[in-house]
């Protein structure tokens, strides 16, 4: 067992045979002391096997998951397997809910859901005083900024996390379940409240280089670009890089990502695709004027040791639970960096997912490592940290 799951138990499961994968991750925990479990699904596992294995522990604990582009837990990346964290009852108080339809998505029921689910928690437990949320998005729903922005406002100063659910890299149908039944088109909210102390982080490997590119013809609603500086979007960004058009990959938009100004951050606006007709089709949102700038990247495996070794001060080995952009994946396998990556992954005791995005706070973003990092209790620290936040400001526009 890693030290940083002393009090915080993880499993998983490499058959690929659902029943047993899920029936041996469930052998590894004891549901009964568990006030929550997070599932994290690999791809290529029966789902309708999953839910009737857990039928009968959901009236033990709460459940809740999604399914992945890719799994995070001992030994680094993982491919295909059932990763799972188990949050004792003990130490966290859990209530947590679920917005249907979230392509009829109404803000208000989304805020109620929010206020409702934090009223359950901090009745029960006034004397713990550190609270998070967690959330988990169908990744191909295109309305994970809508939803963040609606439970921004009910949350308070409580930090939102989260992470959109995979599907391998074929882009079909994701999935998130709650109390052991997968749906889509759906989001799933979890509040905690613990005694534990909670860091909330964000961090990416990008820098932002002075190689500059105008949205001129864009469709928001479905995350669409269809011209850059007035030109055909696929083939203006394949030359901007110095490509020809057919080289476009998922590699390539992983390698040489976008980013937006906002105050004096940035934020990565991923591309997911070229459509066959050139236009750029984006994991998050984006729209006309929008000013975007290259990006280039850093020595990945080198910032992912430094930014996790800053959530271990003083030698605390914290329990870490991750959201992990797919394009970052993409990025280690094509640079040759996997096993590299895998190895900080494993020595740090991170588990998580691939995401198709992650949420942080206000804003959806793509190809970063978002998650929390859970503390023992500690006496003279009961306030809610966090390493990074949302500057206040408006995306850099050339109509501005």
């Amino acid at each position: 067992m890693h030290p940083s799951t002393t009090f915080i138990s993880r499993a998983q499961s490499a058959s690929p045979d659902s029943c047993q994968a899920i029936s041996e991750v469930l052998e590894q925990f004891e549901p009964d002391k568990l006030a929550l479990m997070i599932l994290f699904i690999g791809e290529g596992h029966d789902l309708d096997q999953i839910e009737k294995t857990l039928l009968p522990i959901t009236q033990q604990t709460q459940i809740i998951g999604c399914t992945t582009a890719g799994e995070i837990g001992a030994g680094g990346y993982l491919d295909g397997q059932i990763v799972a964290l188990g949050l004792p009852r003990n130490l966290f108080q859990v209530a947590t809910g679920v917005l249907r339809d979230l392509r009829k998505f109404d803000p208000e029921l989304a805020r109620q859901l929010a206020f409702d689910l934090r009223a359950e928690v901090t009745f029960s437990t006034a004397d713990w005083a550190n609270e998070v949320a967690f959330l988990l998005s169908d990744g191909l729903s295109l309305m994970e900024e809508q939803l963040v922005w609606a439970l921004s406002e009910a949350l308070g100063q409580s930090p939102l996390v989260g992470g959109s659910a995979g599907d391998g890299l074929s882009f079909g149908k994701t999935f998130v379940m709650h109390q052991g039944r997968f749906m889509s088109d759906a989001a799933v909210l979890a509040i905690l409240r613990t005694p534990c102390r909670v860091t909330a982080f964000r961090f990416d490997h990008l820098e932002p280089t002075d190689k500059r590119m105008v949205v001129t013809d864009a469709d928001p609603e479905h995350r669409l670009v269809r011209a850059i500086n007035g030109m055909p979007a696929g083939p203006e960004y394949a030359r901007i890089l110095g490509k020809d058009p057919e080289q476009l990959s998922p590699f390539i938009f992983a390698a040489n990502p976008v980013v937006s100004k906002i105050g004096d951050d940035h934020h990565v606006l991923a591309i997911q695709r070229v459509e066959e007709d050139g236009t750029l089709r984006f994991f998050s949102a984006i729209e006309t004027g929008l000013v975007l700038r290259l990006a280039q990247s850093t020595d990945l495996g080198a910032h992912l040791e430094q930014e996790l070794s800053r959530l271990s001060p003083a030698g605390e080995t914290p329990a870490i639970m991750a959201c992990d952009c797919i394009l970052r994946r993409l990025e280690a396998e094509h640079s040759q960096k996997r096993h590299q990556i895998s190895a900080v992954l494993d020595r740090f005791g991170v588990t998580g997912f691939n995401t198709y995005g992650e949420q942080f706070n206000l804003v959806h973003v793509n190809q970063t490592f978002t998650g929390l990092a859970f503390y023992p209790p500690d006496e003279d620290t009961d306030t809610l940290t966090a390493t990074d936040f949302v500057v206040d400001g408006a995306p850099e526009n050339a109509n501005a």
